[in-house]
């Protein structure tokens, strides 16, 4: 099931049925007019967030869909998922635009830059991989982790990637060269999710046992840690304004968080 909650309240609003099975992964369009949820089933829905009905399914995918993302302007979509393959789906049509092959394992995450140009997917190949939205060629291959990678993200302006995996670290890495610019050490555990701030300030992750760590991006230091009751922390994502971060957990509870206030530099 999809369901939505009242960020405020904390009330469950209303439950939709998705894919059959588990469910991967859900995203709002940029709009807030459609949401799109991906799982099991290897298929993508589409549902109109006002009347909550189902007005597309997607279907291209062979195997469990992962993760599922709208590009910035709302106009296309990402899947990808355990078929190894990156789908790029015009959102208004429904019909499939592109595949991107490269990955040789499960690809877990998948991101688009700010202006919709670049895509990076994420793999448990122990890789990261650019591609070129537009015409779906892989323009890079961002190598460095031992494990896993779990997650990918952009940063605001993005000029930085910050990757995360099972091998319990985050790396930052320069859009432009593709050369790793930084390695942040301290989780004991694996890394499942990040995320940049609003402001690109820092990097939040979430790890195995429920902890939700945060990053300086400028240093690389850790500067606060939310404690999740050591319950496997799966993913995160921070309100638009910055001001609360959200963690759903293998506790099956979704958490919402005040964001720790930037700490003055010495």
């Amino acid at each position: 099931t999809v369901k939505f909650w009242d960020a405020v309240t904390g009330q469950e609003i209303v439950s939709l049925k998705g894919p059959s099975g588990w469910v991967g992964s859900v995203a709002f369009s940029p709009d807030l007019k459609r949401i799109a949820s991906a799982g099991f089933d290897t298929k993508v829905k589409i549902w109109e967030a006002a009347t909550r009905k189902e007005i597309a399914t997607l279907e291209g995918h062979t195997a469990f869909v992962h993760c599922v993302m709208f590009s910035p302007d709302g106009k296309r979509l990402a899947s990808a998922g355990a078929d190894c393959i990156v789908k790029l789906w015009d959102a208004a049509s429904g019909q499939e635009t592109a595949t991107l092959k490269g990955h040789t394992d499960d690809i877990l995450s998948v991101a688009f830059t700010s202006d919709g140009k670049w895509i990076a997917s994420a793999s448990e190949d122990q890789t990261v991989r650019l591609w070129d939205a537009s015409t779906g060629k892989e323009t890079a291959i961002l190598e460095g982790h031992s494990d896993y990678v779990m997650s990918a993200a952009f940063s605001p302006d993005d000029k930085r990637i910050v990757s995360a995996g099972w091998d319990k670290t985050i790396k930052l890495w320069d859009l432009a060269t593709g050369h790793e610019k930084m390695t942040l050490k301290g989780d004991k555990n694996h890394v499942h999710s990040v995320a940049f701030t609003p402001d690109g300030s820092r990097i939040a992750s979430a790890s195995l046992y429920g902890t939700v760590i945060f990053w300086d991006v400028a240093t690389g230091q850790q500067s606060d840690v939310l404690d999740g009751r050591k319950c496997s922390c799966w993913s995160i994502a921070f309100s638009p304004d910055g001001k609360r971060i959200v963690s759903a957990s293998a506790d099956k509870t979704v958490k919402i968080w005040d964001v720790p206030p930037l700490k003055p530099k010495p």
